[in-house]
């Protein structure tokens, strides 16, 4: 009987350029499920050629329902602490060689061009924006786009018709609405 070992997945991640601009995170990842257990095995597989052997994983336990001690991960044994002042959308890893990796944790549910958008933001070089920021931000963005497009789907159903011009509300001046900008 042979015994064939099920593939590690891989891990969705995105990480800033190697650069000297020092920024709030050094990139995202995008986990496929709330399992730290199964989840950091394959992070930790991708980060160790750029950031070396990566021994403590930080995380806040509001987005995680277990939060093991230990997890194997190739090699070693990775150490999970959990802090509930620590920002909830981000993990801080450790290592002797580099010292410390910010990533955002973007939640496994999240639409895939929200979820490009995060990791794409994360991964600038030298970024002032923290992952709480960059999660708040695109809940408004993800809220805007939502809006824009039921706009559009009204407009389909009302025979495509463009609405009447609305009036400025300070000078009294006709605006006309862009396409794609709700309405007031």
């Amino acid at each position: 009987m042979t015994t064939v070992a099920a593939p590690l997945m891989s891990a969705r991640l995105s990480l800033t350029p190697e650069t000297t601009l020092v920024g709030q995170l050094d990139g995202a990842w995008w986990p496929e499920s709330r399992d730290l257990e199964a989840e950091l095995p394959p992070l930790i597989d991708a980060l160790e050629g750029r950031f070396g052997r990566i021994t403590r994983v930080a995380v806040n336990p509001t987005r995680w329902p277990v939060v093991p001690q230990k997890v194997p991960v190739t090699g070693h044994t990775l150490h999970v602490g959990w802090f509930t002042e620590q920002d909830p959308d981000k993990m801080i890893l450790l290592s002797y060689s580099v010292g410390r990796c910010d990533l955002l944790v973007i939640p496994p549910e999240t639409e895939p061009a929200a979820a490009a958008r995060l990791m794409t933001a994360a991964a600038v070089p030298g970024s002032i924006l923290t992952a709480g920021v960059l999660m708040s931000d695109e809940t408004a963005t993800g809220r805007r786009m939502r809006d824009a497009r039921s706009s559009e789907a009204a407009s389909a159903t009302d025979g495509g018709s463009d609405p009447p011009p609305l009036r400025h509300p300070v000078v009294g001046a006709r605006m006309i609405p862009l396409r794609g900008t709700p309405r007031r």
